[in-house]
């Protein structure tokens, strides 16, 4: 008689066999063919430099230079247990104010029909979903350790199974911490189980926050890697030491020097996660009435993972007449305001501060002015770039419910600047909000460039930001009408190297579309510096700048009249339905 591990083992091969399948027999439709060979081009040609760029380091140095550096990385390796101790700390403390869920013990729909019928128990159901999952952290880990920044093989190794460690141990102990607040929303105290872990986490990262709060050398601190320094001296002391022993153990094979040394390391970190397995039986032994439910609602829940709609008063009613372009932005207007919850509020913000923290390392900003300035200027900058990537509240979510459009009486060119307008307002708005708070910063701190330059130059920037994200979202719609095999739909999105490689394909795209319809704006701009520049300033850059944004509203006029027909003749089927 098979046991569970064969039967799970049995599964995991069948299922990555038959992935494997479908993703090499794709390959013969040519957008997933040429995704592909992009994809394995970048990925080439990223790994390349980064090895590289690694060689180029440890090229041979002057002895005076390697004798001063041996020293600090010395005592950095010393200090870096203690160090990512704290993090993780501080990230095991921050599970428990987040509202994210774990998806471990989440089974589908045919493991739900399958598996819950069968002579299992839930020890064994709970152990056959963490071997699933071991497939998806796997693979995680492997992508992170080829970009790990090492060049010796022994390194990257070092790198793939620090990671795994990371993300399953993690992995368990969010699902712990989730089944916690399940059981304490359906009105019961904080379970027997889930002491210790709150305990752990509030203890190991409250007493080295307490600890360095008291300490001199943290509070005379200068910048940010002193400060970093003395934090890391106060956790390898001895109480601070014991509190994060849970944590250190678990990345110190990162930073393990030999393979004795990363042995004994692995072995420890392999206990630990032995014990968060253990922990998390348990914790599901405890909750059984969660578990049960959980299992109900997911079979009788939809497979798909769309957003969630809430039913939310209407701050503005649509009008009986108007332009048609207005009936979608009202829509999506309505979408946004119904979709959005506490839950994205929360990863906005963790978004925001990682930036703010990767600024206070990156420049070690002393000045609270040039550190809030900075965080502005990269939140202007990636908001501009990048957020017509995410923001997809156009054609190409609507790409899902094609037939419904297509039903209505409405010119395609109309459904397409309908379609347009909405992302690109919120997505200009934030833009705008973070170079405000910049230019604002910008006037009030001190620097060599006047003050009536800066001022000048930002504004240019806000008054371009709307050509610059119109331009990205009518390329994204243009694809989407033109090529709409290559769109993905639904909450689920395709995954491997010819997957990521459609991606790049379309960013290189738009923002190559995006440089070309702001080159009649520049040339333009280029022309007022040079007339107006002895007269007014760099306050012709603004000038420039306005005209610009309006040549990219004409151009994408021009465009969505000539796609119009392009979206008219589209069929319902072109587009590919998600999984």
């Amino acid at each position: 008689m098979l046991s569970t591990l064969d039967v799970t083992l049995y599964v995991i091969w069948c299922t990555a066999r038959n992935r494997m399948r479908a993703r090499l027999r794709r390959l013969k439709e040519p957008r997933y063919l040429l995704g592909a060979i992009v994809g394995l081009g970048y990925l080439v040609v990223t790994l390349g430099i980064r090895q590289r760029v690694f060689l180029q380091g440890d090229a041979p140095r002057v002895p005076e230079a390697s004798s001063n550096r041996t020293p600090i990385l010395t005592a950095f390796r010393a200090l870096a247990p203690a160090l990512g101790g704290v993090g993780l700390s501080g990230l095991s403390l921050l599970a428990w104010l987040l509202p994210f869920g774990s998806n471990l013990l989440a089974f589908s729909p045919t493991e739900t029909a399958i598996l819950m019928p069968a002579p299992l128990t839930r020890r064994q159901l709970v152990i056959y979903r963490l071997l699933r999952s071991q497939a998806a952290v796997l693979a995680g880990a492997f992508v992170m350790a080829l970009a790990y920044p090492t060049g010796s093989l022994f390194g990257r190794l070092r790198g793939l199974v620090g990671i795994w460690l990371l993300l399953t141990t993690g992995h368990v102990f969010g699902t712990i911490i989730s089944l916690a607040r399940e059981k304490m929303r359906k009105g019961s105290r904080l379970p027997t189980f889930a002491w210790p872990a709150l305990v752990l986490s509030l203890g190991a990262f409250g007493g080295i926050t307490f600890a360095a709060i008291r300490s001199a050398a943290f509070a005379s601190a200068e910048d940010p890697a002193e400060a970093i320094q003395a934090v890391a001296v106060l956790a390898a002391r001895y109480w601070p030491r014991l509190l994060l022993w849970p944590f250190t153990t678990l990345v110190r094979p990162f930073f393990a020097s030999n393979l004795a040394e990363f042995t004994v390391a692995f072995a420890a970190a392999l206990m630990m996660w032995a014990a968060s397995v253990a922990w998390l039986v348990w914790a599901d032994a405890c909750c059984a009435d969660v578990a049960d439910a959980a299992v109900e609602r997911q079979s009788t829940a939809p497979r798909k993972r769309d957003a969630i709609y809430r039913n939310r008063a209407t701050i503005a009613h649509l009008a009986p007449t108007g332009r048609t372009e207005m009936v979608f932005v009202w829509k999506a207007a309505l979408r946004t305001l119904r979709s959005v919850d506490g839950s994205t509020v929360v990863r906005s913000l963790i978004l925001l501060l990682s930036m703010g923290v990767a600024i206070l390392f990156a420049t070690r900003a002393r000045g609270l002015i040039f550190l809030l300035g900075s965080f502005s200027t990269l939140g202007a900058l990636f908001t501009t770039l990048m957020a017509p990537q995410i923001v997809r509240m156009d054609l190409r979510e609507d790409l899902a419910h094609l037939e419904w459009l297509k039903a209505w009486p409405v010119k395609g060119a109309e459904v397409l600047r309908g379609e347009i307008l909405w992302p690109a307002a919120l997505v200009t708005t934030a833009a705008w909000m973070f170079g405000g708070v910049a230019l604002l910063l910008s006037v009030t701190s001190r620097s060599l460039i006047p003050v009536a330059s800066r001022s000048a130059f930002w504004l240019a920037f806000l008054l371009l930001i709307p050509g610059v994200v119109l331009a990205q979202y009518t390329v994204h719609n243009a694809i989407a009408v033109i090529f709409p095999g290559w769109v993905p739909l639904g909450s689920s999105r395709p995954r491997g190297v010819d997957a990521a490689g459609q991606r790049v394909i379309v960013l290189a795209a738009s923002w190559g579309a995006m440089l070309l319809a702001l080159i009649p704006g520049v040339v333009v701009t280029a022309l007022l510096l040079f007339f107006l520049r002895p007269l007014v300033g760099l306050w012709a850059l603004s000038v420039g700048a306005l005209v610009t944004t309006i040549g990219v509203a004409g151009e994408m006029l021009l465009v969505t009249e000539a796609l119009g027909p392009v979206y008219e003749r589209l069929d319902v089927t072109s587009a590919e339905r998600p999984d």
